[in-house]
């Protein structure tokens, strides 16, 4: 309990929404895609490294929140990203190189009651 006078930690969460038809039908190695879903967040953090909800979330570097949702395939990703573009919601859609295949994308931090909205349809990644 936060004590009086004392604001409460707000809670930002970085949100990660990878293609689960990479593993589930295209049968790629799961640790293939996690690093795609690194590669994501890590650039994500990095290309919005000084935003202030970037740095307060790096500030509690062993309290960092991240949620890894599941979108079925390319199209449902590539459509999520563009309703975040056309929303100002900072993302990274990572595009696999040299394949040249989207295969996930990563929000910077945001508080949670910002973006889960526009996130309330994928479920976690399974």
């Amino acid at each position: 309990m936060a004590a009086s006078g004392t604001a409460a930690p707000r809670c930002l969460v970085q949100y990660v929404v990878v293609r689960s038809d990479l593993v589930h039908t295209l049968s790629w190695p799961l640790g293939a895609v996690i690093s795609q879903a690194c590669h994501a967040a890590t650039a994500a953090i990095h290309l919005n490294y000084n935003d202030p909800d970037t740095q307060e979330y790096l500030a509690e570097l062993d309290s960092m929140h991240k949620v890894v949702l599941q979108a079925l395939d390319q199209a449902s990703l590539s459509s999520l990203s563009e309703t975040l573009t056309e929303k100002g919601v900072a993302h990274k859609l990572w595009i696999e190189q040299p394949e040249n295949v989207p295969t996930c994308l990563a929000l910077k931090p945001y508080p949670k009651d910002t973006v889960h909205p526009l996130l309330r349809k994928f479920k976690l990644f399974k």
